[in-house]
């Protein structure tokens, strides 16, 4: 039996950090899992200029009210749950990831927690498990389904070749140069047609 996994981020929504970077005006809050290997080394690194500017959830989640999905993600996502059982395994937390679920039709997520004080300030997070993404995948494996996985960052990586099929989406130049072995695509069409080939 089959299961989907995809990431969330820069697969089906815009890149939350990105988005919130341009909506602060801090450029340093860029940098994401494209740019940083190691998810603790740039989650810290972003808790630290969120407390150096004064900001907390509610300003996070202000921005994340005004992102939509990626134009046909949402048409991608039920096509696709039409043919199999999908879930987002994504590095983002509860608290951010709600209203794009809805704007996406409620798709199962995995994903993280942070850690809010009372006065709005995130002051750590909780991952679910360690190497969540390759851990659930290998969990999924554990318990009778062939796994087929998809994402764009370095973090998506070991999920992707842990999985009986495996996908790039709108990944960058230098992990597609570095996973010539890993198919990638570009068009949510294309996408959709090598996840239903890949299915038994």
């Amino acid at each position: 039996m089959d299961i989907v996994c995809l990431d969330m981020e820069g697969v089906l929504v815009p890149e939350i950090w990105i988005a919130f970077a341009e909506a602060s005006g801090i450029p340093e809050l860029r940098r994401t899992t494209r740019d940083e290997p190691d998810y603790d080394k740039l989650m810290r690194w972003r808790l630290g200029i969120l407390k150096e500017h004064g900001l907390g959830l509610k300003q996070i989640q202000d921005t994340i009210r005004t992102i939509d999905p990626l134009p046909g993600a949402k048409e991608f996502l039920d096509e696709l749950r039409k043919e199999t059982q999908v879930i987002i395994i994504s590095d983002t937390f509860t608290q951010f990831a709600m209203p794009l679920m809805e704007k996406l039709g409620y798709p199962s997520l995995f994903c993280n927690s942070l850690v809010v004080a009372d006065d709005g300030e995130i002051t750590d997070f909780k991952m679910r498990i360690e190497n969540s993404k390759l851990s659930t995948v290998k969990a999924l494996q554990s318990i009778g389904f062939d796994t087929i996985a998809a994402g764009d960052s370095y973090n998506d990586l070991a999920m992707i070749k842990a999985s009986r099929a495996g996908f790039l989406f709108r990944s960058t130049e230098q992990i597609k140069k570095d996973n010539p072995d890993i198919p990638a695509f570009e068009e949510f069409d294309d996408f959709l047609a090598a996840i239903k080939g890949a299915l038994k």
